[in-house]
């Protein structure tokens, strides 16, 4: 499911004004790996409904989140969340990566995720969205890095968001 700039989507699987307005009760449930630090998990914990409709933008296989970031702080302009198909740590598990535009109005976003091999593209989603950035998979993509970039414009100099997190998964 990949959308287009202004947030529509592609495919009639959740056609609606925000992502998180799908319907979370048919998500499955989601486990949250034991890798994840105790405020991520907290701010999961308290959001069960985004959690689970984010999980349904990656597909009914990912169903552990592995990690769950406000960004760039507590201020929370940003979500970023990150997916993965089984709790185990595996270089080999498949990832799969959202970000969240929590600001209320559209910005210049760049959601990246790469893998650890040399010879796989990283899957990359960028644009003005209102919504979110994503979803972007790899599979594998254990060990990966994942990229979240957000500033007020494309030509805007000054970012927002510039997180870059190595490892985003748990390896074996």
């Amino acid at each position: 499911m990949r959308r287009i700039a202004a947030g529509a989507l592609f495919t009639g699987a959740v056609l609606a004004t925000s992502p998180h307005t799908a319907n979370a009760n048919s998500a499955p449930s989601i486990e949250i790996a034991s890798t994840v630090g105790a405020e991520a998990r907290e701010y999961a914990n308290a959001h069960p409904g985004e959690m689970k409709t984010m999980a349904s933008l990656c597909g009914s296989s990912y169903d552990v989140i592995v990690r769950a970031e406000r960004l760039p702080d507590e201020t929370r302009l940003g979500t970023l969340w990150v997916y993965s198909n089984t709790s185990a740590a595996s270089n080999s598990q498949n990832t799969c990566a959202l970000f969240d535009n929590n600001t209320g109005r559209a910005m210049w976003m760049k959601l990246q995720l790469c893998d650890n091999y040399t010879t796989t593209p990283c899957d990359t989603d960028q644009g003005t969205f209102s919504q979110y950035a994503g979803p972007v998979w790899q599979e594998p993509g254990g060990c990966g890095k994942v990229t979240a970039l957000m500033k007020t414009s494309s030509s805007s100099s000054t970012y927002i968001i510039n997180r870059v997190i190595n490892n985003v998964t748990a390896c074996n």
